[in-house]
């Protein structure tokens, strides 16, 4: 068995165990200070003005190419789920009023019809 104070390897992960724990140890002392806190939230805030200003540059751009946006692609989404289910209503009530009208009409079915007169000759002879 080799020694462990001459193993490489082991020397090697002793080195990166107590660089980890050295690391964790600032890294937690500097997120405690205020200072990091204000910095991330700069930085947050830089980033959130980043984004809205390459959402209104594409917005522009998608204008000028004549293109639709996100936007206006989310909106006529919604116009079409609105139409959609106007449809289904109006289909379904078709169907009901369908329903309903062939249960009307297959009730009179059994009933019988009246019988049919001739109607009476006129005095004058066939008609003209």
């Amino acid at each position: 068995m080799a020694d462990k104070s001459n193993d490489p390897v082991a020397m090697w992960q002793n080195m990166i165990g107590e660089m980890e724990k050295g690391f964790n140890s600032f890294a937690n002392q500097a997120m405690a200070s205020p200072e990091f806190s204000k910095v991330v939230n700069q930085v947050g805030g830089v980033s959130a003005g980043a984004q809205k200003q390459l959402g209104d540059l594409m917005e522009k751009y998608l204008v000028g190419m004549n293109l639709p946006s996100r936007a206006q692609m989310v909106g006529v989404a919604e116009r079409l789920q609105s139409i959609e289910g106007q449809l289904n209503e109006i289909k379904a009530m078709l169907n009901a009023m369908n329903s309903n009208a062939a249960a009307s009409v297959g009730g009179m079915a059994g009933a019988p019809k009246p019988p049919r007169t001739k109607r009476p000759p006129s005095a004058g002879g066939e008609p003209k």
